[in-house]
C-alpha cells in the first residue's frame, strides 16, 4: 500500500507500548491493537514504518510480522501453538546423525554434542542418538520435561521461537539460544551444517544457496525478535 503517514512513534500506555502513526494506533492484520510489551521492540517496529518509501512493504518489516503474529495467532491459541513447538522434542535434528561418510558425523558430533549435552545437564533429560533418518522414539520423560520448558516460555517469544525450531530442526538448539548458550549465527550453521558440508563436496548450487540465504535471514530476523520480546 501507498504510504499515508509521515511520522511513525511508539507510545507507552496502560498495557504496553502501542506504535502509532501520525498520532494514530496501528492495528494488526485481525483489526486488533498493535501493542507489545516492551519500549526496545516497540521502538524498532517504529523504525521499520519509520523506513518505508512511498509504498509500505510488510515483508520488509519482520518486527513488525513476528509482533502481528503474536497477538493475532499466538495468544489466541496458546496452548496449540506451544504443543506445535513442544513436538519437535521428539525428532531434535541434533540426535539424527550420518552413517557415512565418517567425516560428516564427526562434524556433526563437534557441533551438536556440546548442545545435546547442555541441555542434558539444564533440563535432566537423557537422548537417544542414531545414525540415518529412521525415527527413533525419545524417551517418554525427556518429552514430558521438554514441553513443560515450552509451557514455561514467555508468550510474546513463541513466535519467534517457533521460526527458530521449524527453520532450524532442533528444539534444543531453540532453547540454547534463548538462554544464551549460543549465539544465534552459530546456531544457524550447526543447523544446517548438512547441507552447507554438501555443497563444499559437490559444488554450490545457485538456487539452493539462495534459498539458504533467505533461511538464514529468516532464522536472525527470529532471533533478534526473541531478544527484543524478553526486554520488558
Amino acid at each position: 500500500m501507498k504510504r499515508f503517514y509521515k511520522l511513525a512513534e511508539p507510545l507507552a500506555g496502560p498495557d504496553g507500548w502501542a506504535i502509532t502513526l501520525d498520532g494514530r494506533p496501528v492495528k494488526t492484520p485481525a483489526r486488533a491493537a498493535l501493542v507489545v510489551p516492551g519500549e526496545a521492540l516497540a521502538e524498532v517496529i517504529a523504525a521499520e514504518w519509520s523506513a518505508q518509501g512511498d509504498t509500505v512493504h510488510p515483508g520488509s518489516m519482520p518486527m513488525t510480522g513476528f509482533a502481528n503474529a503474536t497477538i493475532d495467532r499466538v495468544l489466541p491459541a496458546l496452548a496449540d501453538f506451544r504443543a506445535q513447538i513442544a513436538a519437535y522434542s521428539a525428532s531434535d535434528l541434533f540426535c539424527y546423525r550420518a552413517g557415512e561418510p565418517p567425516e560428516l558425523a564427526v562434524l556433526q558430533a563437534r557441533d551438536w554434542d556440546p548442545l545435546l549435552d547442555w541441555a542434558r545437564g539444564r533440563y535432566d533429560v537423557s537422548f537417544i542418538v542414531t545414525d540415518g533418518i529412521m525415527p527413533v522414539d525419545q524417551p517418554v520423560a525427556t518429552l514430558a520435561r521438554l514441553s513443560a520448558v515450552v509451557d514455561a516460555i514467555d508468550p510474546w517469544l513463541l513466535a519467534g521461537a517457533a521460526t527458530l525450531t521449524q527453520i532450524g530442526g532442533t528444539l534444543v538448539g531453540m532453547l540454547a539460544y534463548l538462554e544464551g548458550e549460543i549465539e544465534a549465527e552459530a546456531l544457524f550453521d550447526a543447523a544446517t551444517l548438512d547441507e552447507r558440508w554438501q555443497a563444499e563436496q559437490w559444488g554450490e548450487d545457485e538456487e539452493a544457496s539462495a534459498r539458504l540465504a533467505v533461511r538464514r535471514d529468516d532464522f536472525l530476523a527470529a532471533a533478534r525478535y526473541c531478544a527484543l520480546a524478553g526486554q520488558k
